[in-house]
């Protein structure tokens, strides 16, 4: 189980895992370890927010506990329910033995094991590996109870089960938690992070991330895919693609046998890098080739 030290030696765990960030990053993330403080990371979707803790679990060799939120999401179904079927049937088989004591058959339902634990009761639990990382992905697709609540379990790293009383952690949970700004979460519990925008990288740092996602693609081939993507990202776009797309389009070139790109080629694949019909629409004809001659103008230049 590795520890990180220094800002470099996160950056070294980091890469070893694939993914390769700037020194701003490799920083707040080394602060965040350092102080035991949640890390807030907020972006545009594809950007690597998720794959950071990811990586980071891989690299410390961590466990990664993930709680993907939704619209609705709240503390029962984020830290833990009781398995009702089994006590229904714990219920039915006492009554048929005969059981008398109901307060021992009580005591029975309520414990441990007919507890189902979800991903915020998990994190708080021992591991001889060490404290996990606990990744809470999409945070602003949740409401704002469900963020009051968050607050109050983050702050002291506990939760509260009436059955069980409080469970504390013994070692906090390192913990990421990402938004893609669709809402703007609650001053409040940013306040309890170090903050960071993940941004698109700029041309030689993507180049660097294909090379280390995709090794298989020719040095030429990536320079021409991430020219293409970021004089993409200029256009006018309903989504715009973001670095996962740079990777899956860079993979379905290779499935293809594809050397070198064309205004022919990226219609026929235009699928992995744009995510909705407007957009591909409005690169279909001579729209691509405009931003490929832009694409390859920009790398003679260079």
């Amino acid at each position: 189980m590795q520890q990180a030290q220094s800002i470099d030696q996160v950056q070294q765990i980091l890469s070893g895992q694939g993914y390769v960030c700037g020194r701003a990053l490799a920083t707040v993330v080394f602060l965040s370890l350092k102080l035991g403080r949640p890390l807030f990371l907020e972006g545009e979707a594809g950007t690597g927010k998720t794959e950071i803790a990811k990586a980071l679990a891989a690299g410390l060799g961590r466990r990664l506990i993930r709680l993907q939120c939704y619209e609705g999401l709240d503390a029962a179904s984020a830290v833990c329910e009781w398995n009702f079927a089994a006590q229904m049937v714990a219920i039915r088989t006492a009554e048929a033995a005969g059981a008398a004591d109901r307060a021992a058959l009580q005591n029975e339902l309520f414990s441990a094991d007919y507890l189902i634990e979800r991903p915020l009761l998990q994190a708080m639990r021992p591991d001889e590996r060490g404290a996990p990382v606990l990744l809470i992905d999409e945070l602003d697709r949740t409401d704002e109870p469900f963020e009051a609540f968050l607050l109050e379990a983050l702050s002291d790293f506990q939760v509260t089960i009436p059955e069980l009383g409080t469970i504390h952690a013994p070692e906090p949970p390192i913990v990421v938690l990402t938004s893609n700004r669709t809402r703007e979460v609650h001053d409040a519990l940013k306040r309890r992070c170090l903050y960071h925008w993940v941004d698109y990288p700029d041309f030689s740092r993507e180049v660097e991330i294909l090379n280390a996602r995709a090794p298989e693609a020719s040095q030429q081939l990536s320079r021409e895919i991430v020219a293409f993507v970021q004089a993409l990202r200029t256009e006018d776009l309903f989504k715009k693609p973001g670095v996962a797309e740079t990777i899956d389009w860079a993979n379905c070139l290779l499935a293809l046998d594809v050397i070198a790109l064309s205004p022919e080629v990226i219609a026929d694949t235009l699928g992995a890098i744009l995510k909705y019909q407007d957009d591909i629409a409005r690169l279909q004809g001579s729209e691509a080739k405009r931003i490929l001659d832009q694409a390859k103008a920009s790398l003679d230049a260079a």
